[in-house]
Order: structure tokens, then sequence, then C-alpha cells
């Protein structure tokens, strides 16, 4: 993986957009997908470098490389691609974890109305030495 990133950085490697060419830093920077039109995002930028490749052909020639597709849209296709797993995988993650947290609120909330539904049963003498234990 390191050596795509390393040939896309030798090559000053760019990437089109609606907000014009984007580097190899900025597309980190770029959303999976945009509400907006017109605004860049790695879908579209994945669709339109699939377009490109589907366009010049996979494979030109098996025997004279000088005839096969353009290397730096393949590349270009691979990191984007990359990108998108990345950023999936960490929104995911993300999701899981605010689940979590959620979960966690809801069962700290049924904590807190059983004990309360506990303190509102007892006697209002066992209140009364509970808080004098507290009190002490």
């Amino acid at each position: 993986m390191a050596d795509k990133y390393m040939m896309a950085t030798r090559t000053n490697l760019h990437f089109d957009s609606p907000q014009g060419k984007l580097s190899i830093i900025d597309i980190w920077n770029v959303p999976l997908q945009s509400q907006k039109e017109g605004r860049a995002n790695l879908d579209d930028i994945a669709k339109d470098l699939k377009r490109k490749i589907d366009a010049e052909g996979a494979v030109a020639s098996f025997v004279d490389e000088s005839k096969t597709a353009d290397a730096s849209t393949h590349l270009a296709f691979d990191i984007v691609l990359d990108v998108i797993r990345v950023k999936k995988t960490e929104n995911a993650a993300k999701l899981a974890v605010e689940k979590n947290k959620a979960l966690k609120q809801k069962i700290m909330e049924v904590i807190e109305r059983k004990e309360g539904a506990a303190l509102d049963s007892k006697p209002i003498e066992e209140l009364y030495a509970e808080l004098n234990k507290l009190s002490a």
C-alpha cells in the first residue's frame, strides 16, 4: 500500500473534482458522499475514475505496455478506493462507539429510576435512619 502513496506523491498525482484538482492530502478531507450538487465527494471521484478506466480499456494490449490504460488513472482509482475503505471503517467504528454510549446512558437512566423506585417503597422510618447514617 505504501508504494502506491509513494508513487502518487512522487508524481504529484491529483484528483479531478468539481472544486478543481485535489492533492493526495486533500483527498483525505473529502466526504464519502455529498448532499450538495457540485461538491467534491469520494463516491463521485471514484465513479469518474472508473469511467475513465473503462473508456480507456483496462488492458489495451498484453504485449505492448505502451498501449495499456493510463497508469496514473489506475493509481488514482486505487488510492480513492483505499481512502473510501478507511473512512468507511472509521465511520463504522465511530458509530459503534456512539451506539454503546447511548446504550450505556439508557442503562444508567433505568438504574436511577429503579433505585428511586426502591427508595419510594421504603417506609419513612427506614429513610430517616439512612438519612441519619449519611449525616453522621
